[in-house]
């Protein structure tokens, strides 16, 4: 029988690097994840979704997506790979976990971002990174862990944010005078009608506060402490969803075979150029605008096709001009990440109606060289229905 002792003193020689069995023993301590790891849930993505992808990029664009409101389409592209578990740009830190837990919350995916946060360490070390957990404890209902964050955060604690937060905090505690006083200095710094009018009811004992509101973690847990109405976050946000029977029948049908997922034929993708083409000034930008995003899932055009759309003379895009040159390069390298770093960031710019026919264009085409097939079908039908 072995002894426990011997077991203990084994495992102990072990853990300071001896031997077990005469023989040496390297101990190395285990990595911590990085911003982009750990899984928000199953995405279906690959492990090497941002090779090659720059921290820098990502940098720029996490904070427009917690910020601006997206298309259908681009909030559902920015879902999936923010939630996506694989390896990060190098240089991903925990201040841009915290970006990207703050985006899936804006966004509606409040389940991935806790579960990411959840394996984050160093909350008391990034202000983002604090942020996005005290926002989702917040979201969760759970004001006392929020307060927690706010009260262990090493950083940045004059932040506005953390001002609004901690006036929030004791008032639930009963401190009335200092939550006035912290409610005056957030005020003084930056002012916000909506956090001033919940704020001002809750100070003054829960008179009329007014609508309730849900722009972010805090607004919700000041309306619901408040008594209003507030519905409760939703689980794993739908994809998108579209009503092809506002479509005149001329695109309607070739609408109608991208959404479903197959390709469009080449003879029905020409009669559509051709159409196009040959449209009284009338239709002609609504069928060229059509006809472009269809192309754009082709990956081979016929000759002619090829040629009739070089003379279709749409409006330009307002994407800036190096930043269409980055997508392309991402593109054609089958940069995953990048690619959709890149999309999301003008796609945030164009706000919750999307990017303009041109733009979108080239977005489609991009998406589909990566792989993100469905990504850019949802973006060419979402196209197709603005048309009408």
């Amino acid at each position: 029988m072995v002894r426990i002792p011997m077991i203990v003193a084994t495992l102990a020689a072990l853990a300071m690097g001896g031997t077990a069995a005469g023989l040496p023993v390297d101990v190395a301590p285990l990595a911590a994840p990085d911003a982009f790891s750990v899984a928000g849930r199953p995405t279906g993505l690959p492990a090497d979704l941002w090779r090659a992808a720059s921290a820098v990029t990502a940098r720029a664009v996490l904070p427009r997506l917690a910020a601006r409101p997206l298309s259908p389409a681009a909030a559902a592209l920015a879902r999936r790979i923010l939630a996506t578990g694989a390896p990060g740009p190098a240089g991903s830190d925990a201040g841009m976990a915290g970006l990207r837990a703050s985006a899936l919350l804006a966004l509606g995916d409040a389940g991935a971002a806790a579960v990411i946060l959840a394996r984050a360490p160093g909350l008391g070390r990034s202000a983002e990174l604090s942020r996005a957990a005290a926002e989702s404890a917040l979201v969760a209902g759970d004001d006392a862990r929020s307060c927690a964050v706010a009260q262990a955060l090493g950083v940045g604690r004059d932040d506005v944010y953390w001002l609004r937060l901690r006036s929030y905090c004791l008032a639930l505690a009963g401190e009335t005078a200092q939550a006035q006083l912290t409610f005056d200095l957030a005020q003084a710094q930056a002012r916000d009608p909506i956090y001033a009018r919940l704020m001002t009811a809750k100070l003054a004992g829960g008179g009329g506060p007014g609508a309730a509101s849900i722009r972010n973690g805090l607004d919700r847990a000041l309306s619901r402490s408040l008594g209003l109405a507030v519905e409760p976050a939703a689980g794993e946000p739908k994809g998108p969803t579209w009503d092809l029977t506002t479509l005149q029948d001329d695109i309607g049908g070739v609408a109608g075979i991208i959404a479903s997922g197959q390709a469009v034929p080449e003879g029905a993708l020409g009669a559509l150029i051709q159409a196009a083409g040959d449209a009284d000034s009338k239709a002609r930008g609504r069928l060229q605008s059509a006809a472009l995003l269809a192309a754009a899932l082709s990956p081979q055009l016929a000759p002619d096709d090829r040629a009739r759309l070089a003379g279709f003379a749409l409006a330009g895009g307002k994407a800036p001009a190096g930043r269409s040159l980055a997508l392309d390069d991402a593109a054609s390298r089958k940069l995953m990440g990048e690619t959709a770093l890149l999309v999301l960031w003008t796609a945030a710019e164009a706000g919750a109606a999307g990017p303009g026919v041109v733009d979108r264009a080239q977005i489609v085409r991009a998406l589909a060289q990566v792989g993100l097939e469905a990504d850019a079908r949802a973006f060419a039908v979402e196209g197709l229905v603005a048309l009408k």
